[in-house]
């Protein structure tokens, strides 16, 4: 499981799993013990976590909302101590313990309240996606497939050859498009 295979729906509680796309929205699968499906429409506001990031005030603007969550699983493991009764203060600080740039204007205390929720829904049913390990094996599958596709390219013995043979074939190709005309012209003589 991967970030990009989970989904937030604005209006909508919890997190829900992507399960394929339809002709009028995508169908979902909501990520706790009812399981339940619905399709979301092009009405409703879906976001994948992977699209999502965090407002810092360094010069990059935002951290990827994965990075995130990988910091809150290394700092607290199971228990991050939030609850949805947890005062402003609390949230503020449990958000500067793990990004301490973090925009104070622009990230709202209901935003850090959806993190810890999420959190908390992610690190229960699927818990690989809070290791950096996830990215680890990310960054190997597309350096073996780098690896893969340069194996796959043709060696340049193999590019001589093709040019080669190329060149051999163009001057059959010529002799015979100069027969085209000449047997025309006979042709034409022969019809006046």
């Amino acid at each position: 499981m991967e970030l990009r295979e989970v989904a937030a729906v604005s209006g909508r509680g919890g997190l829900f799993k992507i399960l394929k796309p339809t002709k009028n929205g995508v169908i979902l699968e909501a990520i706790d013990a009812s399981k339940k499906r619905f399709v979301a429409g092009a009405n409703e506001r879906v976001s994948i976590l992977n699209e999502i990031s965090i407002y810092t005030t360094d010069k990059e603007g935002s951290v990827a909302l994965e990075t995130i969550l990988q910091k809150i699983n290394a700092k607290y493991g199971a228990d991050t101590k939030i609850t949805p009764k947890s005062s402003d203060d609390e949230l503020g600080a449990f958000l500067a313990s793990v990004l301490p740039d973090y925009d104070r204007e622009k990230v709202y205390l209901s935003d850090i309240k959806k993190l810890a929720n999420w959190y908390a829904i992610l690190f229960a049913n699927f818990p690989e996606v809070l290791t950096p390990k996830a990215a680890e094996k990310k960054a190997e599958k597309t350096s073996t497939a780098a690896t893969v596709e340069a194996e796959a390219t043709p060696a340049p013995a193999k590019k001589a050859a093709a040019k080669k043979e190329k060149d051999e074939a163009a001057p059959a190709k010529e002799a015979a498009a100069a027969k085209k005309p000449a047997a025309k012209k006979a042709a034409k003589a022969k019809g006046e």
